[in-house]
């Protein structure tokens, strides 16, 4: 026969376990409410408490409503903003949900130069497979009339957002090309998804020469980057320009995949950071022949996996750098999802070139980046930029 005295007990057990659970749940929720000596026993960490609390009354006394979510962003946005590192940051649940996905709009198909120009928007570059490439723009095409109005002395932004509208509508294009007289072209707009590579074969005083274009190192562009050189050899390219002018980089292995394209062998980048090993990345095999010259194509806003590339291809001998001075950025950050639905990208170390350069100022400061073999002064970003690295690639053919 059961004791009395322990029946009773563990019926009040049994109450009492709810009680305490629904208890702990609240004040884990409400820790000021805390007793001060429970406070300091309970929670380990008195600046994690304090920014709880902090958010806790906002949360109850401020004059108007303000969600608790909203909150957390706002401290974990301001904690990333205290480390002074402009490549640091926090994505919102929705930012990270859309992050790394491929641009899109309505338009033509075509990147022209941010820089105005006295009549109007030059044309950089035309997308493969776009609406523009249909309708037979080029680079060097200035888009001097949008619909018969004048683009002469309009801002930019003013005459993209012209250009681009509803898609299955058509736009009215007038043209001016150097030496030509103006065409007039319709074009019907669409939904462009900005392509990560791109690649056409140009020819230089009757020398065939392959020029690819890449706009980013995200998820598998070393491939579709390996199929476009691999497309303009076998069609008969006797060199290779390499475009990574206003690449800002993107994922370190893909960098490494990319310069193994050029590079047989040898080490492509060395990372290093406090609490990662010191890691060598070296060629993954499979380059093309080291007797097809190659040249890259740089300008100021080439920065992070684009000047891996450059400064691997230059250190290794494999390639002439063309353009400018490239941004400046020696170190890398990682992508760390949070248990919210956000997410903090920081910088977690530094990176090297095979010879040992760290192309960054001190940190995340920017640095002097690549310097270039051969300078262009004046319109890197436009097609004189793409028409000197053709001289100089023309120059490398045997």
């Amino acid at each position: 026969m059961k004791n009395p005295r322990s029946q009773i007990a563990i019926v009040a057990l049994a109450v009492l376990l709810p009680v305490l659970l629904v208890l702990g749940i609240w004040l884990g929720g409400h820790p000021s409410d805390l007793p001060g000596f429970a406070r300091k026993a309970l929670v380990a960490d008195n600046g994690s408490l304090v920014v709880g609390e902090a958010i806790e009354r906002i949360n109850h006394d401020y004059y108007r409503p303000v969600s608790k979510a909203s909150l957390s962003s706002s401290s974990i946005a301001g904690m990333v903003s205290s480390l002074h590192d402009p490549y640091s940051s926090y994505l919102t649940p929705q930012e990270y949900k859309g992050f790394d996905q491929p641009a899109s709009f309505a338009g033509i198909g075509v990147e022209v130069n941010p820089k105005p120009t006295p009549t109007g928007l030059e044309v950089v570059h035309v997308f493969d497979s776009s609406p523009a490439q249909r309708a037979g723009l080029k680079p060097g095409d200035v888009i001097v009339a949008v619909n018969g109005r004048s683009l002469r002395g309009v801002p930019p932004n003013t005459s993209t957002a012209l250009i681009k509208g509803p898609p299955g509508t058509d736009v009215r294009l007038t043209l001016a090309h150097r030496g030509s007289s103006r065409r007039t072209v319709i074009v019907m707009r669409a939904v462009i998804s900005e392509p990560v590579v791109a690649s056409a074969m140009r020819t230089h005083k009757g020398v065939k020469l392959g020029w690819v274009y890449l706009a980013t190192f995200s998820e598998g562009s070393h491939g579709e980057l390996y199929d476009a050189v691999k497309g303009l050899l076998k069609a008969g390219a006797k060199g290779i320009v390499l475009d990574l002018r206003a690449n800002g980089g993107g994922l370190v292995s893909e960098a490494r995949l990319v310069a193994s394209i050029f590079i047989a062998s040898g080490t492509i980048v060395t990372t290093r950071g406090r609490t990662q090993p010191t890691i060598v990345l070296t060629a993954a095999g499979g380059a093309i022949p080291t007797r097809i010259p190659v040249v890259v194509l740089v300008d100021h806003d080439t920065a992070s996996a684009s000047e891996i590339v450059t400064a691997a291809l230059q250190d290794h001998h494999r390639a002439t750098v063309v353009g400018t001075h490239t941004y400046g950025k020696g170190v890398f950050q990682e992508l760390e999802p949070l248990s919210g639905g956000g997410a903090i990208k920081i910088t977690v170390g530094e990176y090297y070139t095979p010879s040992g350069r760290n192309l960054g100022g001190s940190g995340v400061k920017e640095g002097a980046g690549v310097t270039p073999e051969v300078t262009v002064a004046h319109g890197v970003d436009t097609e004189h930029g793409l028409e000197v690295a053709l001289r100089t690639l023309a120059a490398k053919v045997g």
